[in-house]
């Protein structure tokens, strides 16, 4: 099932950049707006709207270290699927960005009224056929398959998310449940529909909002903390080890990546929501350690 999904999405991005650069604009693709880049407030706040976006849609590409106990050689398997799909998602969004706006151009997607960027790709395939009396069926295909390629992204991001409940159960910092596995096709059931539950409530919210929250509280309990935690002595130490994995050009992608996360951060216009947003998680994580804390120690005393 998810070779069958992986091929589909793939299918429909080459569709997609295929059909764009068939009716293609170079001159409305690259139409930039006057002042585009004059590195001023409005520009920084554009740039940092836009990382943000750009972050949530390669969430995907470190998938495989979740399932890092599942695969063969796994020093070698992990690099070269994290590199090789930065490189992979990179080159496909870049296509696929440029031969939209070839056809669709970035006026119509900031109107007043908006259809056009609530409906992007399913507009973009009408105007590029519609000299043909077959646009509209096309675009409601092209609106099939996006579904279905959002269908493929969280099918994925929900079975490399639930190992994560699951190893944590496994190492007694979750609840015993949670490391439960189905008879027979051996993955974390408990884990794998309560992330299907929570994703399915997080659904009735709006989606740019979902995105920003998401964002902004993986930065700051997960990216930040892990460029950090890099550069600390101790680590410095162990990927010295042999068979540790390695980092080139060793600090310097770890303090990139912190600018750019802090940045991305402090660009939010709701920074202040979304800070509070994040003081909740941290709360009630710091409570649910400490009533764990406290039953472990009253369970070794007794």
């Amino acid at each position: 099932m998810t070779r069958g999904l992986g091929v589909m999405v793939l299918a429909t991005l080459v569709a997609v950049i295929a059909v764009g650069f068939s009716h293609f604009s170079a001159g409305m693709a690259f139409n930039f707006p006057q002042g585009a880049f004059h590195l001023n407030g409005a520009f920084f706040a554009g740039l940092g709207a836009g990382l943000l976006i750009s972050a949530y849609d390669y969430w995907g590409y470190y998938n495989v270290c979740f399932l890092a106990g599942e695969v063969r050689d796994p020093t070698r398997t992990i690099p070269r699927a994290v590199l090789g799909s930065i490189a992979i998602v990179g080159t496909l969004y870049l296509l696929m960005n440029v031969s939209v706006l070839g056809v669709l151009p970035w006026r119509d997607l900031t109107a007043a009224d908006a259809g056009a960027r609530r409906y992007t790709i399913a507009t973009f395939t009408e105007r590029a056929f519609a000299s043909n009396a077959w646009a509209h069926g096309a675009a409601t295909l092209a609106v099939l398959l996006v579904a279905a390629a959002s269908l493929a992204s969280v099918y994925a991001l929900l079975l490399g998310y639930s190992r994560i409940p699951f190893a944590a159960a496994r190492d007694g910092n979750f609840p015993a449940v949670f490391g439960r596995l189905h008879t027979r096709l051996r993955s974390p059931v408990v884990s794998l529909f309560t992330l299907a539950g929570i994703t399915a409530v997080c659904c009735l919210f709006r989606l740019q909002e979902v995105i920003a929250s998401l964002v902004v509280l993986r930065i700051l309990f997960q990216f930040l903390l892990q460029g950090i935690a890099v550069l600390l002595p101790k680590h410095r130490r162990e990927r010295r080890k042999p068979g540790r994995f390695r980092m080139p050009l060793y600090p310097l992608p770890a303090l990139a990546a912190l600018a750019g996360f802090l940045f991305i951060v402090f660009s939010r216009p709701a920074i202040v929501t979304e800070l509070r947003l994040a003081l909740f998680v941290l709360v009630t994580g710091a409570i649910a350690y400490l009533v764990r804390y406290r039953s472990a120690a009253w369970q070794a005393v007794n």
